[in-house]
């Protein structure tokens, strides 16, 4: 999907399949509506009198309206208006690209960017827009027999103020890298288990530098980790017959000085998680393939990175393997030694993502990294605490954690902060090792933060819990893409400082 900016003020006279403006409950008609309004003797405000209430994400179409050359206007509801929010953007604009792509239409016009947010940018809600629009055609057919239709929807153009246009273009460009990258975390997360190995991810990354100049990728296998007594990450991969690999992938743009000091993201990708010896219940146990989707999360955002061609160097991590019950099974009660050379009691097998994890972490020092963000699926507690609307942040450093939660109100990717504290790393004592891999039922995700904080004292660091924002369950289930848009929202932040 090619995405243009529109500066014209005769919005009425543009040829277009549909033209989508937006409405709000009140009846107050956004600038471009109020255009078509006039445009068409007053036939958009009988409609709202008579027939449309403009919930928010509802939509009316309306044909061969008198005085508008677009074959279609859609009105799209924002609801309130003192509760209008880049949030409900988001949501009229996929509401209009599902319309588009159900009616097989292959060019739009939206001017719903150009309504005012919260006091929100245009950049900012044109880069909504296009990760919204793009987000709308993703399909996952890669398992079915029979093929989803093809995406007919070729052109989007979004109609913003002429001395706006430069803003808007920014915009339409990191919205669309990140979109882009969303979906292709969506994909990787989405596919079974039995085709997404770690062997699988291993190759997806080296398609990526083939893909993308910029990136350059290394991958290790058992042999070198052994090596880098990564004994804590490999504990883990022991019960399965899939290799495990670890990632690295760099984006090292030429513009940037050979010292700068990089970002680094590190994912959890756990391509199949059963818990191990701790074996966990069978009911929804296939929606543990999702137990990647930190790692899916840095493959969609190096991806994002790279088409941006942004000057801050990133590196993105990978540790990945399958956690599965069999007689060379980590059991509860081992003692294990991590890179770093601490002990860890291994109290509960499902507890693994941490020891993942935590190897990858000491293993990223040697990058003398601006700041580390680790992104894990890694706790059932963070979803009893958040719920499936904010992923769960946690941060020593207060700086880093407002940077974070910055890039989540601007991106529209919902985050809150959670504690971290001595007093909870109390939980971790153990009598036969350094530290136990789970603290007991009170605060699960706090402490498995608190273990990780452990392996983190060399740099800045943050960690995201996205266990209830990775993925839907239910009759939607399938992977968010989430946190892509925050986590290159951070970058982008930071390259702009």
């Amino acid at each position: 999907m090619e995405f243009s900016t529109l500066t014209s003020a005769s919005l009425h006279q543009r040829t277009t399949q549909a033209l989508a403006v937006g409405v709000f409950e009140d009846q107050q008609l956004s600038e471009a509506a109020e255009i078509l309004d006039r445009a068409s003797d007053g036939a958009l405000r009988a409609v709202l009198q008579h027939e449309f209430k403009a919930k928010s994400g509802s939509q009316l179409v309306l044909r061969n309206v008198a005085g508008i050359k677009a074959e279609r206007i859609v009105l799209v509801g924002l609801g309130k208006q003192e509760k209008y929010r880049p949030q409900v953007l988001s949501k009229a604009e996929t509401a209009f690209a599902k319309y588009c792509l159900e009616a097989s239409l292959t060019d739009a016009i939206s001017a719903l960017s150009s309504v005012d947010a919260n006091h929100s940018t245009l950049r900012e809600r044109t880069r909504l827009s296009a990760q919204a629009l793009l987000g709308a055609t993703y399909r996952f057919d890669q398992t079915l027999s029979q093929k989803a239709d093809p995406i007919t929807l070729k052109s989007v153009q979004i109609w913003v103020s002429p001395t706006l246009e430069s803003e808007a273009q920014a915009g339409l460009q990191e919205g669309a890298a990140i979109g882009k990258g969303s979906n292709f975390t969506r994909l990787l997360a989405d596919l079974p288990p039995n085709i997404c190995t770690p062997t699988y991810l291993a190759d997806q990354a080296k398609q990526l530098a083939k893909d993308y100049p910029s990136l350059k990728v290394e991958v290790l296998q058992r042999k070198q980790m052994e090596a880098l007594k990564m004994g804590s990450f490999l504990s883990v991969a022991k019960g399965s017959v899939e290799p495990p690999v670890f990632i690295v992938i760099k984006h090292q743009p030429k513009a940037a000085a050979d010292e700068a000091a990089p970002l680094v993201l590190v994912g959890k990708g756990l391509t199949f998680d059963a818990g191990g010896i701790s074996l966990k219940p069978a009911a929804k146990m296939d929606e543990m393939k999702y137990d990647m989707a930190g790692a899916a999360s840095v493959f969609g955002s190096m991806m994002a990175v790279a088409e941006l061609e942004l000057d801050q160097p990133v590196i993105g991590v990978v540790a990945s393997c399958e956690n599965l019950p069999s007689g060379t099974a980590n059991k509860p009660g081992d003692v294990v030694t991590s890179m770093a050379g601490k002990t860890i009691e291994i109290l509960n097998t499902d507890a693994e993502g941490r020891l993942v994890l935590c190897d990858a972490l000491t293993y990223v020092e040697r990058f003398k990294p601006a700041a580390v963000i680790d992104v894990a699926t890694l706790t059932g507690a963070c979803i009893v605490a958040l719920g499936h609307v904010n992923t769960g942040l946690f941060s020593p450093d207060d700086g880093l954690a407002e940077e974070l939660l910055a890039a989540a109100q601007s991106s529209g990717d919902a985050a809150w902060r959670l504690p971290l504290g001595d007093a909870y790393q109390e939980q971790l004592k153990s009598n036969f090792a350094d530290i136990a891999n789970i603290g007991g039922p009170a605060a699960g995700s706090v402490t498995a933060a608190c273990f990780l904080q452990r392996f983190t004292e060399a740099y800045p660091w943050a960690h995201l819990d996205v266990a209830g924002t990775a993925w839907d369950s239910g009759s939607n289930k399938g992977a968010t893409g989430r946190p892509v848009p925050l986590l290159v929202q951070f970058i982008l932040n930071r390259q702009a400082q």
